[in-house]
């Protein structure tokens, strides 16, 4: 398969960027730092897993910061967040704590999902973070219920659905934008376009590999986003967002980003060429945002240096966390599995 951008499909070639405009330092160092906080993670989570400290499945979001973290930035605390199983940069760019969920990576009660969710499943309720999903495309319905409920309740809130381009040959992703079309529900749907569906390139599963004009079909406005550039990310979901709230209905981003890694620890990795996993670590959002910076004279040396050290630090203090957790009891293990069972009325019979 070819590595130039050139012979990739639509989708593949990154949209015009505009990280240069209006950054400020203060700006643009905490679009870092929250960067580096979910790729420092997400290594830290493949080296424990590797030691058999985290189990199960585990799918890393190196090479995607930019578009958690830009998308973020443009949400407020009452908008709700629906996310896929790649949902460890959402929790952290939400802000939940890296504690948290470092120990529902172990599995420990003390998980933002009491250590039964692990990896694909992280939630928090307080921060309206509704998962992790780990059914393809199935945060999509859930996000048009959101949406639905805030809407009919008159709540100016709105709905960040993010998924991946592999939902897109899914049912729910067409009902989904169908009924939010229909509806003028708050939704923004924001595609994580890696160009894969977990082996499957893009263009041998979609015979229209612009994404957008799928939802364009439904009426949706729809952009492509360089998904590698977490400015560009940033004012495109700023936009969009702003649109959703007054009331104007769905909107669709095709967030062209990559991923770094394999599609999860158990992928052997024979259907991508190491040319192109390298030809796209050049615009790694990291490394981009930072050579930015300064050669803006927006950061210096030691200033970068200060941010490694303290986005360290704080991962210490979550794996120290996570391993002081304590493991739920086995009495609790049918706990929350089944709601109790209400006396039943009106005698023997049950009738009312």
């Amino acid at each position: 398969m070819s590595a130039d951008p050139a012979a990739a499909p639509p989708s593949a070639v990154p949209a015009v960027s505009t990280s240069d405009r209006g950054l400020t330092p203060e700006h643009g160092l905490r679009l870092l730092h929250e960067m580096l906080r979910i790729r420092r993670f997400e290594e830290k989570c493949a080296e424990l897993y590797s030691a058999g400290k985290i189990r199960g499945f585990l799918h890393l979001y190196i090479g995607e910061e930019a578009v958690a973290v830009g998308a973020m930035r443009a949400l407020q605390p009452d908008d709700a967040v629906v996310a896929t199983y790649r949902e460890h940069g959402h929790a952290l760019a939400r802000g939940i704590s890296m504690d948290r969920i470092m120990a529902e990576m172990y599995g420990k009660q003390e998980g933002c999902s009491r250590g039964r969710g692990g990896s694909m499943h992280v939630f928090d309720a307080h921060t309206r973070l509704y998962g992790g999903n780990a059914i393809v495309g199935g945060g999509l319905p859930i996000a048009v219920g959101l949406a639905l409920a805030d809407k009919l309740r008159h709540r100016p809130h709105v709905t960040a659905c993010f998924f991946g381009d592999g939902a897109v040959a899914e049912g729910e992703f067409h009902e989904s934008l169908n009924l939010a079309a229909l509806w003028t529900l708050p939704v923004v749907f924001l595609c994580e376009n890696n160009l894969y569906a977990m082996g499957t390139r893009l263009e041998r599963a979609q015979s229209q590999t612009d994404l957008a004009t799928k939802a364009r079909s439904y009426r949706i406005p729809a952009d492509p986003v360089d998904g590698m550039d977490v400015r560009a990310v940033e004012e495109a979901a700023r936009r969009a967002v702003d649109a959703v709230r007054l009331g104007d209905g769905p909107i669709f981003l095709d967030l062209r980003t990559y991923r770094f890694r394999a599609h999860s620890m158990f992928d052997a990795e024979l259907y991508r060429d190491k040319s192109e996993v390298e030809q796209w670590k050049q615009r790694d959002p990291i490394a981009t945002l930072t050579t930015t910076l300064k050669d803006r004279g927006l950061a210096t040396d030691e200033l970068l240096a200060a941010l490694e050290v303290a986005v360290s630090d704080e991962i210490d203090q979550a794996v120290q966390y996570a391993e002081d957790g304590a493991w739920e009891p086995v009495d609790d293990l049918l706990k929350d599995v089944y709601t109790p069972a209400e006396p039943r009325r009106g005698g023997p019979g049950g009738a009312a």
